[in-house]
């Protein structure tokens, strides 16, 4: 099986050594996703807005290895302010509310820049 490995040119990808999405057959995962636009972040303060542009990351890096929304089997959110968890999970609802992957909502302390609130994450299975 080809282990296909598609990079996002986001700049942390070298200096960590990662790819945005790893597909093998009918599965594929797909790495943090998060507001950063040419790499900047945006919306600063703004938790739903950087989840809108996260979750967008994530669906694109998703189509880019031939897989969609509804083929996602788990997510995962990382959110610096669990006070404001609903935010997230509206726009989670948003994207995956006809699919109903398995998910989770993890609270940390910070994420790798300090105006990153949101972080996703997710898992896709085709139909073979």
């Amino acid at each position: 099986m080809t282990v296909q490995r598609i990079g996002s040119g986001g700049p942390w990808e070298d200096v960590v050594g990662y790819s945005r999405v790893v597909a093998v057959g009918n599965s594929a995962w797909v790495s943090g996703c998060t507001a950063t636009v040419d790499g900047a972040v945006v919306h600063p303060g703004d938790m739903a807005a950087q989840a809108h542009v996260a979750f967008g990351v994530l669906v694109d890096a998703l189509t880019s290895a031939g897989f969609g929304p509804a083929d996602v089997v788990r997510t995962r959110m990382y959110v610096t302010d669990t006070s404001r968890w609903e935010e997230v999970g509206r726009v989670h609802g948003e994207v995956f509310g006809a699919v109903r992957p398995a998910t989770a909502m993890i609270g940390v302390a910070s994420l790798l820049h300090p105006d990153m609130l949101v972080e996703v994450e997710a898992d896709a299975v085709r139909p073979a």
